[in-house]
């Protein structure tokens, strides 16, 4: 590339990568926030700022109950500043709390009951997997699925599958005894289980057939770039009879939305599994950056896929949001559970020991993702 071809390289990159990653971001970042703001404003407390973004202040604006709703420089997240919070992560202010007056009070996050202050946290999370449910049921009931069969139409010779007996023409019809729709759940379902026996239902000349495959691990290319993910080592039949366009319902549409989110979920929750004991890959990690290239190739594909992708990201943060890792929402939960048990809250020294430990683990966290991005 000459050096004349730079700035339009970069226009080009903006164009292709960064507006689509804001878009997405901006999407979850502002329902995720919204969860957080309407149950808050239900329980009764004020709440003082609506950031997407962090850092200065781009535009904003003060609305007639005095939240500031305001676009950061950053958009790496967003935030909702309760009023009597010392800062995004509501740590209360001690010195504006001992100064509160009863109706003062009465509208600050820390002095509302712990029910209420649990409900208000719980509500981001559950905002985020709402979102999926909302966007694959949106996308389902509007332009319909896509439906790949499941049908066998080779078998790598030496891989899993020719071991575990596959044939060509045969139809998978569940896995572990879920069932299966499409040679997509099929991809999903095995991608996370390298090296786990998987017990396999086909179904072969008119009945069925019980198969036991353990998937390998293998690196494979895809929008994110080289993946680490379990293959059978089969290929699936395109043809008329295989490829078909499916119209949902519009209660269809929605038993999609909920099975497509539980699917992120489980999946998710199968990847942190496999973390631990060793069968995954810490390589598969995403951070902004990976994020950024993923949307940038996503919407390639069209609004659609770009739009689903960001119910698939959303989905994913709730489910991260969940852990109960302190500084994240389910490390407020939990706090609030202990507090519930014990009738009172953990003193002030233990609980910045708490969230210094979970700023010291989301730090590295993220800085590991993003080496894994650059790598």
């Amino acid at each position: 590339m000459n050096f004349s071809d730079l700035p339009g390289y970069l226009a080009g990159g903006v164009i292709h990568t960064i507006i689509p990653f804001l878009f997405v971001i901006t999407i979850i970042v502002f329902f995720h926030e919204l969860g957080h703001y309407l149950v808050g404003r239900w329980c009764g407390v004020r709440v003082s700022t609506f950031s997407i973004g962090f850092g200065p202040e781009l535009i904003g604006w003060t609305d007639r109950s005095g939240t500031r709703w305001r676009v950061a420089l950053l958009p790496l997240g967003g935030y909702v500043k309760f009023y009597g919070d010392a800062d995004a992560a509501s740590t209360p202010d001690d010195d504006i709390a001992s100064t509160m007056n009863e109706e003062e009070r009465a509208v600050s996050f820390f002095f509302q009951p712990v029910w209420k202050r649990f409900l208000i946290v719980l509500a981001g999370p559950v905002a985020s997997l709402l979102l999926g449910v909302v966007i694959f049921s949106s996308n389902a009931y509007l332009f319909g699925r896509v439906v790949l069969i499941p049908k066998v139409a080779s078998v790598v010779e030496g891989s899993a599958a020719a071991e575990a007996g596959f044939k060509v023409g045969d139809i998978v019809l569940s896995v572990e005894g879920k069932p299966v729709e499409s040679f997509v759940d099929l991809q999903q379902m095995v991608g996370v289980y390298a090296g786990v026996p998987l017990t396999f239902r086909v179904e072969r000349d008119g009945s069925e057939v019980s198969l036991v495959a353990t998937p390998r691990s293998q690196i494979r290319e895809t929008i994110a770039g080289n993946r680490r993910t379990g293959v059978l080592g089969i290929a699936a039949a395109r043809d008329a009879t295989t490829l078909i366009l499916k119209q949902e319902t519009l209660v269809g549409s929605f038993a999609f939305g909920f099975r497509q989110t539980w699917g992120v979920i489980e999946g998710s929750g199968n990847f942190l599994a496999g973390l631990f004991s060793g069968r995954a890959s810490p390589d598969q990690l995403s951070g902004p950056v990976g994020i950024a290239k993923m949307s940038g190739e996503v919407a390639k594909l069209g609004f659609s896929a770009l739009i689903g992708f960001a119910g698939l990201i959303s989905v994913s943060i709730g489910f991260l949001n969940l852990m109960p890792i302190p500084l994240l929402d389910g490390g407020h939960l939990v706090l609030y559970g202990v507090e519930a048990i014990r009738r009172r809250a953990l003193n002030q020294k233990t609980t910045e020991i708490i969230f210094r430990i979970g700023i010291a683990l989301v730090f590295c966290l993220t800085a590991f993702s993003l080496y894994i991005d650059l790598r």
